[in-house]
Order: C-alpha cells, then structure tokens, then sequence
C-alpha cells in the first residue's frame, strides 16, 4: 500500500475511534492526529475539515453496504433459498464487530442531523438492490409482489428489527445461530405473504 493511502487509511480509523468516544461536537482534529501517528498538517492534507472527515467514514459504511449486496438474483435457486441469500448479504454486515461499531457512531450522529442522515440514505443503494429482487421474482413467477418497494421494505424491515435496532442500541453483535434464525423466520414471513400460491 502507497505511504499515503496508509496514512489515510490510519486517519481514518482514528478517527472512527474518536468518534466513537466523543461524538462529532467532541471529537478534536488535533487528537485524531495524535491518534494517527500524524502531524495535523498530514490530516488536513487528507481531509479539509472535520466534516469532511465525517462525511469519508460515512462514505466507507454505504460502499461496505453497497459492496456487500452486489449479488446478482440467481433465477437457478428456490425461491426460499434465493431469499436466504439476499438476508445473508444484510446479515453477514451485522455479524461483523467492525461494521456494528462503525454502524453506531454514524447513526448517533445522524440521529442529530437530518441532513446527514438524508446524505447517508442517498449513498446506499440495498432497498434497490432487495427491491429489484423482489421485481425480478415475480416477473419469474416465483412471487406475487404488486409492490416491490414495499415488500423489499418489509423484508429489510423483518430482519433489522430484530437483528440490527435491539443491537445497535445494546451495543452488541447478534451471533451468527441468532442471526439465522431471524433471517428464517423473515424469509417464511415473506413468502407466507406473497409466495405463489
């Protein structure tokens, strides 16, 4: 890795702790250097502001999410098994320490800010990617969905009310049986739902 993109990335992550333990209102430029092992300067070099900052640790959360749901529908699957695939891909982000504790400190943030947080939803593209799912599987015929939004709504819905809310705010991560079992018991709702009958 080029010295400045290892530079970066310990800014970067520096930062994530810093603003872990402080919040953004709290969170210092100068700490985050010394966290880094850099001079100030290195960090302004990098960033132009706290904000933007901010702004660069909420982009790494929505490409992890992005990346993660870049799973293309496999129309070879059973409808049951096609669905515990696309839980998985949100799940497996909920299994991960790293993912969870990021995942926290951008929502305590965004809880203050509206416009960060409209910002943050604009960079993330799984409801599309479960929408289209849920588009493409009743073109297949293998659901009946007059609305895929709704239904990609729901099923994001099932799993992080259970999987994703309780733990954020209880500050733990869901274990990988625990998180089966909801990602089971959403996929039988949905299909109990709008299965083919």
């Amino acid at each position: 890795m080029p010295i400045a993109d290892q530079k970066r990335k310990q800014i970067v992550e520096a930062a994530i702790a810093e603003f872990q333990e402080r919040g953004f209102a709290g969170a210092s430029m100068d700490r985050i250097s010394e966290r880094a092992s850099v001079s100030k300067r290195t960090v302004y070099n990098h960033f132009d502001s706290k904000d933007a900052l901010f702004r660069a640790i909420n982009q790494c959360l929505a490409d992890q999410l992005n990346a993660a749901l870049e799973i293309p529908y496999d129309s070879s699957l059973p409808i049951r098994d096609a669905l515990i695939r696309l839980g998985w891909a949100e799940g497996e982000l909920m299994i991960n320490p790293c993912f969870m504790n990021l995942a926290r400190m951008i929502m305590s943030e965004t809880i203050r800010d509206p416009e960060l947080a409209a910002d943050m939803n604009a960079r993330m593209t799984k409801l599309q990617v479960f929408s289209d799912f849920m588009k493409q599987a009743t073109d297949e015929g293998k659901l009946q969905v007059s609305d895929p939004d709704l239904a990609a709504e729901q099923f994001l819905g099932l799993i992080k009310s259970r999987a994703f809310y309780p733990n954020i705010y209880a500050n733990r991560v869901p274990e990988r049986p625990e998180l089966e079992a909801i990602i089971n018991e959403s996929v039988d709702m949905i299909l109990s739902r709008y299965a083919v009958c």
